[in-house]
């Protein structure tokens, strides 16, 4: 028994350090996409500030690991072996859900998915309980914390509408005081606003959480409860101070040191919140693990673990470590720093590229009711009121070349200084929080009420929320029935399962995260059209135009192949490939409408994007075609409709191996010939139809063939000469340059 107890504390262990570095590569980033979307300080201050609240902040966190021993379990009701069990049915649970959930690009919580997991075990154990005891079906109860379960969900729900009001009202009053021209008004108000936030800052973390520092003395918070009233003054007079002399000596601005303060934060509020949703399990068994040896020569199955009801400060070495680690997964997980583009776009001011979430049918009707609402309420406020207003919310014009933030200090600091406070107040309550949720309704709050949800941008954006919203019901659903299933199995199979399920998680997780290749390819694309000059555009289409030929002919090639074959697998695969292409061709298009709005540049530059454009517009038109294309192939054999015959098979199998060697030398004299070879088949499709019986559908498919191979190869030529034309550009400029110079100095000879 002790082996086997040593080897599951082991794989507990390694899986708490996986499970710390898949949440902080998904969940921490919120903590830093504010002050990246700023740009309040570089790259490397903001990882050291947050890295420094993730460290503190998780010796603060020692309160909410009593969440995972009797937040829902009631231990005095299940034996050690039990407890093992649900503890180790939950760490294998919340491994593998959130790894397939993060594969899936599905909206998940590290904290639903906890404690519902929990959930899940207690309810799985207390069934069978209930069951080989013989006890009737009303005694679950016994064995599950129902009361503190339902408070602990009811403030996750209740937490995601408060911080989207509350982001939307703070939001909307600051930015009425300060207005998007805030440099005029912030040397007025901006020490008030800096004092304020501190010293709710100070408040939320320290004075609040004090309590749940595992370093802390008893007198130490008596003193900090009993003067809070005295330091809350001290603090915000002397923040006042410092920074209303800092704008009026030195006119400094204080928001990036606002920014950076909320930063360490809500970096601190993660940690001391959402810590016990990967470390919480394993120590609360390490617990159970002392309990249980401490009373010599105890029976598992019998010893009951009511010791757990014992509030035990849990030691700061563990929760360092854990920071520790949290922090190495801030600096090194490439996930991590990917995931923050993506928080960082979807509260974006900027318009105009592509959403991340789709639209939806509820997102259309509460947009054109709001539209509605809108129009009707505008007409019982005073015409003078809102002519006010829209000046407040009147956004000044970029000047050429000024690239517009996601948004500026003053939202940036009330997303940050917001989901703090109510993140570190959930902790003070130990009550645990969505810090995923909060800090995106937070955003989305603040976003709307900055005018960021336009009607162009409205309907994903609470589409997104939605998405958001529904993603909480689908985690607390998977992870409280597969933590059930998991239980279960534990349950009936004894001490191998547990073994094997131990194993199999530590196996899937660090062969998903640690050894699977990344395509960097967007990346690199994407940091080409930064500058967005005419030697950055003139390399993306170097390395875009032939990638994206290759890719459209090695797609289109399967398809034909792949439908003479009859393999509807293979043409459903391929379809899915043409989808992501077209989604890709679309989004790098996009990119020319923000380099048309930042501006610059030299006249070189302007026809570089012009040639962008037109390149891209091609080649998102052939993509688009070959979509449909493969849909329809991909329909006609699902449905067993007649495959090609004769000639038009022939030929379609022709055309497939002539495309698939164009890849090698895409050069105008192959292309002649592969078009004439495409009217010598539709000269042979005419006689065959005439001598068989062709039916329409199969006819129009395969007309459907011969138009798409021309429309890619005439629009790839397309594509070729505008690539070339801009690689010629530069030598043809400076050749019509090169005369003038040499004649300027042959004169200049003669006449000496």
């Amino acid at each position: 028994m002790d082996v086997f107890l040593l080897a599951v504390l082991a794989l507990l262990a390694a899986l708490a350090v996986c499970d710390l570095f898949v949440g902080v590569s998904n969940d921490a980033v919120n903590f830093l996409n504010a002050a990246v979307g700023s740009k309040a300080a570089p790259f490397w201050i903001i990882m050291a500030v947050a890295s420094a609240g993730v460290l503190l902040g998780a010796t603060f966190s020692s309160g909410m690991m009593e969440i995972a021993k009797t937040g829902v379990i009631v231990p005095e009701q299940l034996t050690f072996e039990q407890v093992m069990f649900v503890y180790c049915a939950v760490i294998v649970t919340d491994v593998l859900l959130l790894n397939t959930f993060n594969s899936l690009g599905l909206p998940t919580s590290t904290t639903v998915s906890i404690i519902f997991e929990l959930l899940g075990g207690a309810v799985a154990m207390a069934c069978w309980k209930v069951w080989n005891t013989g006890a009737p079906f009303t005694d679950l109860g016994l064995y599950v914390n129902s009361g503190k379960a339902l408070a602990m969900i009811m403030g996750i729900l209740v937490s995601v509408v408060v911080a989207f009001f509350a982001g939307l009202i703070v939001q909307y009053l600051l930015r009425t005081l300060f207005t998007f021209r805030y440099w005029k008004t912030y040397r007025y108000f901006g020490a008030l606003f800096g004092g304020a936030a501190i010293t709710a800052i100070l408040y939320f973390l320290v004075m609040k959480g004090a309590r749940g520092a595992s370093f802390m003395e008893p007198a130490w918070i008596e003193w900090i409860e009993t003067n809070t009233q005295a330091i809350l003054l001290a603090v915000f007079a002397g923040f006042f101070l410092l920074f209303e002399a800092a704008i009026l000596l030195f006119k400094a601005n204080i928001f990036p040191i606002v920014i950076l303060s909320g930063t360490f934060a809500l970096a601190f509020a993660f940690a001391g919140n959402d810590l016990v949703n990967f470390v919480g399990v394993p120590l609360a068994a390490l617990d159970s693990y002392h309990l249980f040896t401490a009373a010599e020569g105890a029976d598992p199955s019998v010893f009951t673990m009511e010791g757990l009801r014992e509030s035990v400060r849990t030691p700061t070495v563990f929760l360092a470590l854990s920071g520790f680690v949290m922090c190495l997964t801030l600096w090194f997980s490439k996930k991590a720093h990917r995931v923050i583009r993506t928080s960082v776009n979807l509260a974006s001011s900027a318009r105009g590229g592509k959403e991340q979430f789709g639209s939806s049918l509820p997102a259309r009707v509460i947009v054109r009711s709001s539209l509605r609402f809108h129009k009707l309420a505008m007409q019982f406020v005073p015409t003078s009121v809102l002519r006010w207003l829209e000046l407040r919310f009147n956004k000044p014009r970029l000047r050429p070349g000024e690239v517009e933030l996601p948004f500026d200090e003053v939202r940036a600091s009330i997303n940050l200084v917001l989901a703090a406070a109510l993140i570190a107040s959930a902790t003070s309550l130990k009550l645990p929080l969505s810090t995923t949720y909060v800090t995106f309704m937070v955003a989305m709050g603040s976003s709307l009420a900055d005018g960021a949800w336009d009607r162009e941008s409205a309907v994903y954006r609470i589409s997104g929320v939605l998405t958001v919203i529904s993603g909480w019901f689908v985690t607390a659903f998977s992870a409280a029935s597969a933590c059930a299933i998991v239980c279960t199995i534990f349950i009936f199979w004894g001490k191998p399962a547990v073994l094997i399920g131990m194993l199999l998680a530590l196996f899937v997780i660090v062969k998903s995260n640690f050894f699977t290749k990344s395509d960097e390819t967007e990346g690199e694309e994407a940091k080409q059209l930064d500058r967005g000059d005419r030697e950055s555009i003139g390399e993306l289409l170097t390395t875009s135009v032939d990638r994206y030929l290759n890719l459209t002919i090695r797609l289109f090639a399967g398809g034909l192949n792949a439908f003479v074959a009859e393999d509807h697998n293979e043409l459903k695969r391929l379809k899915a490939d043409a989808v992501s292409l077209y989604d890709e061709t679309t989004a790098r298009r996009g990119e020319y409408y923000q380099m048309a709005l930042e501006g610059g540049g030299t006249k070189a530059d302007r026809d570089a994007r012009n040639f962008y454009y037109r390149a891209f517009t091609n080649m998102k038109e052939v993509s688009h075609s070959l979509r449909d294309q493969l849909g329809v192939s991909e329909n006609y054999v699902a449905n067993s409709h007649s495959p090609f015959t004769g000639k038009m098979r022939e030929n379609t199998l022709h055309l497939a191996r002539d495309l698939l060697a164009l890849r090698e030398h895409f050069t105008p004299a192959k292309c002649a010939h592969i078009l004439e070879l495409i009217e010598e088949a539709q000269k042979d499709f005419l006689e065959q139809i005439g001598a068989e019986r062709i039916s329409l559908r199969k006819s129009e498919l395969y007309l459907g063939y011969l138009l798409f191979s021309r429309e890619m190869l005439n629009r790839y030529m397309m594509v070729k000469l505008l690539q070339a034309e801009l690689e010629a550009k530069p030598k043809a400029d400076a050749e019509k340059k090169t005369p003038q110079s040499v004649g300027s100095v042959d004169s200049t000879q003669t006449d000496g």
